[in-house]
């Protein structure tokens, strides 16, 4: 062991099957790129922007652009540069700091829809008590454990992966520093990487999914038995459903896609591994937009008001 040498740097060499098609990839994931800054801008900019905006539903809504406006500023520079000049090269240093903000924000998803959904059980459920609740030092008790569990969960695997020695191959067949992808390059032991990783999916996504699908149980059945009064406050809770259901298609098919081998090319796992980060910060901007009706009359109107201003007047 003392001749082996021990890789300090990386290639990250996503799509590699695609050969000189590769740069070819530049253009849809730039478009997404540009969508997913500009959906999310614009819906932060009318939140922050409109005073009649500012309640807590609308404020959890400009949290989740926020997050999905992070998430592709962690990666998809790199991406795209990599697939333009072919720069493949990241640190071990780079790529576990690349990891954490990746995993940590990209948590944010889960835990939002989790407030989201409070948000809304307080609402149709104890409507008398809602805006009582929802004040920030009593809405801070639901807000500090989550955080505090993405903080304990994210942290360790990545201090894990971080202690691993890598003295076999050094690249990497990713777009970006991915937690598996990096722990298959070590040599020795990786059961204990693997293990804090499945506890962190269990108890993050799949903990919050089936939190956010008891509270709209209970949010559906109190509707029903209300009768038609709450079917206007539902229509919120649909948005967030849509938002939850395609965020969770998206993980599920992106982590047993790299844990599922037989018969799957490489680049379908990397494909989907990355359309999981990228296409939610895309879709989830548009979704609230579109379904959100508040939302969608001042996008309406500030794209109007920015448009007369730049015609010139005859």
């Amino acid at each position: 062991m003392e001749n082996v040498s021990l890789h300090t740097h990386f290639v990250l060499d996503g799509f590699n099957e695609l050969g000189v098609l590769r740069p070819v990839l530049f253009i849809p994931f730039f478009i997404m790129f540009v969508v997913a800054l500009s959906a999310n801008s614009m819906l932060l900019y009318v939140v922050i922007s409109q005073r009649s905006l500012h309640s807590p539903m609308y404020i959890l809504m400009a949290s989740m652009a926020c997050v999905d406006l992070s998430v592709p500023l962690f990666f998809v520079p790199n991406m795209l540069l990599s697939f333009l000049f072919d720069w493949k090269g990241i640190s071990l240093t780079g790529c576990l700091v690349q990891m954490h903000f990746i995993h940590f924000v990209g948590t944010f998803h889960s835990t939002l829809l989790v407030w989201m959904a409070l948000d809304r059980y307080f609402a149709i459920c104890t409507p008398l008590y809602y805006h009582e609740r929802m004040v920030l030092p009593r809405f801070l008790k639901f807000i500090i454990p989550l955080v505090v569990r993405n903080v304990l969960l994210i942290t360790p695997f990545v201090g894990l992966a971080g202690s691993l020695s890598f003295c076999a191959s050094n690249v990497m067949n990713h777009c970006f520093c991915e937690h598996m992808a990096l722990v298959e390059l070590a040599c020795g032991s990786t059961a204990m990487n693997s293990l804090v990783g499945l506890l962190g999916v269990f108890l993050i996504p799949v903990a919050d999914f089936v939190f956010i699908s008891s509270s709209y149980v209970v949010i559906f059945t109190s509707v029903l038995r209300s009768g038609r009064s709450g079917v206007k406050a539902l229509h919120t809770c649909v948005t967030h459903i849509v938002v939850m259901t395609v965020s969770l298609i998206f993980a599920l098919v992106a982590l047993l896609s790299y844990r599922i081998r037989n018969g799957l090319p490489a680049a379908i796992r990397v494909f989907f591994s990355t359309m999981y980060l990228l296409f939610p910060s895309c879709f989830n901007p548009i979704i609230y937009g579109m379904r959100t009706t508040e939302i969608r009359q001042h996008i309406v109107k500030t794209l109007t008001c920015n448009f007369v201003r730049t015609v010139p007047h005859s």
